[in-house]
């Protein structure tokens, strides 16, 4: 049986924000959601620490963890002790993970149960890292693979921190091991806090040895304590993201400039143009091409798409095979069908478009009539003239016309002419008259 306590705690004073340190998104998802996703792909017992003031809903963001409250900030080793009284096991091993760490990858923690498994159960496996810049990591001191100790930078001599092995954070042991060292943790030293790590010092006058097993990837378990390496962390796991959609087909003509989102989803022979933005809730089908500078959000695309340059589509916006939206076009909460085209300078709120049917350029669809929104349904094949504006509630009927400059106000038949503008009228030698009397 295993368990997983997210530490997550911590003030993060350093974040300077009324927004809790955990809380603050890599890309478009919350650091701790990262973190408590790998966990639950591990195991279902997972409990979440974390101060008194945070709302544990959105700790979780409602997945099936239990959250337990450090109330004072004592440390990491009675931060562990609040998250073992929500466990429900009585054995089995323990996993601790960091809540501010969120690229760490359940590859690298396989890794770690396939060697702790190679040393008595009640051992103390430890995930450490090797730093070109260790900074304020705690040190590792280490006999090859045997862990002597960890020593907090707060207390390390020089020469422990010219050591460049540090501590991730990452330990997994059994829980009568955590039972049996926790009660017996001090709180003396510079922090006054109860120091998770010294539990491998403790352990061996009790005859259990640690270990140290060294990251494949150590720069997937940087911690967050600052908006630098928030920034700093969202480049990173953007450039994973960007070379997975790479290696899954997706043309990127420039990677760097392109920003998805945690749950993005590309289909194969799409090509992405420079300065191109997925919010959260994207999907793309195959084969689409998406032009530069466009922003999407809550968006799915058919396939044989093509949007842009410069369009924004948002909140629930689907664009059917074949759709194609262009220059600045905003596309909010509406369905576009197979072969429909908006091509320039048009707002579609609320609104479903059949098949094949063309919105001219600078149309708009009234929506909101200052209390409620409303739809427009403009029907297949109909063709929506250049600067008309559609007042919500209306329907279009199928292959319906509009007149260019229209403002229509009520529903057009099939096949029907809808028209609505003061008729054009001429007068003779009027800019004489006026400017040259």
């Amino acid at each position: 049986m295993l368990s997983v306590i997210v530490l997550a705690a911590g003030q993060g004073t350093r974040m300077v924000s009324n927004t809790p340190k955990i809380l603050h998104p890599v890309a478009g998802k919350p650091i701790v959601h990262h973190v408590l996703d790998v966990a639950l792909a591990l195991t279902e017992e997972v409990v979440v620490v974390v101060s008194p003031q945070l709302d544990a809903l959105a700790v979780t963001g409602g997945r099936p963890a239990k959250v337990a409250r450090q109330h004072h900030p004592r440390g990491t080793g009675d931060a562990v002790r609040a998250g073992l009284e929500q466990l429900q096991c009585d054995d089995g091993n323990v996993l601790i993970l960091c809540g501010d760490v969120p690229l760490v990858q359940e590859a690298e923690l396989q890794a770690l149960f396939q060697q702790h498994q190679q040393h008595h159960k009640d051992s103390i496996s430890v995930l450490g890292m090797r730093l070109t810049d260790p900074g304020h990591y705690g040190r590792i001191v280490a006999e090859g693979k045997r862990l002597i100790s960890i020593v907090e930078f707060k207390e390390a001599t020089p020469e422990i921190r010219a050591i460049n092995l540090c501590n991730t954070g990452i330990i997994l042991t059994s829980l009568a091991t955590l039972k049996k060292l926790l009660p017996e943790l001090s709180c003396q030293n510079a922090a006054q806090e109860y120091y998770l790590t010294d539990i491998m010092a403790l352990g061996q006058s009790h005859g259990i040895e640690s270990y140290v097993v060294e990251a494949a990837n150590s720069t997937l378990f940087h911690g967050i304590n600052n908006r630098a390496q928030l920034a700093q962390a969202e480049q990173q796991y953007q450039q994973m993201l960007r070379h997975k959609m790479m290696l899954s087909g997706v043309t990127l003509l420039d990677p760097d400039t392109v920003y998805f989102a945690h749950d993005t989803v590309v289909g194969r022979d799409t090509t992405i143009y420079p300065n191109v933005f997925f919010g959260e809730g994207v999907a793309v089908g195959e084969n689409v091409t998406i032009y530069p500078n466009c922003h999407l959000v809550k968006t799915l695309l058919g396939n044989d798409t093509k949007v842009g340059p410069f369009a924004h589509l948002r909140d629930h916006t689907i664009l059917e095979d074949k759709a194609e939206v262009g220059n600045f076009v905003e596309v909010k909460k509406s369905r576009l069908g197979t072969g429909a085209k908006a091509k320039h300078l048009t707002y579609l709120g609320d609104a479903v478009v059949g098949t094949k049917a063309n919105i001219g350029a600078g149309v708009i669809t009234c929506n909101y009539d200052g209390v409620a929104k409303h739809q427009t349904t403009i029907g297949a094949g109909a063709f929506i003239g250049s600067n008309s504006a559609l007042v919500a509630p209306i329907s279009i009927g199928d292959e319906a016309l509009i007149g260019a400059g229209s403002v229509i106000t009520k529903d057009v038949p099939g096949q029907a002419l809808g028209i609505a503008r003061e008729k054009q009228k001429i007068i003779l030698n009027w800019v004489k008259s006026r400017f040259y009397k």
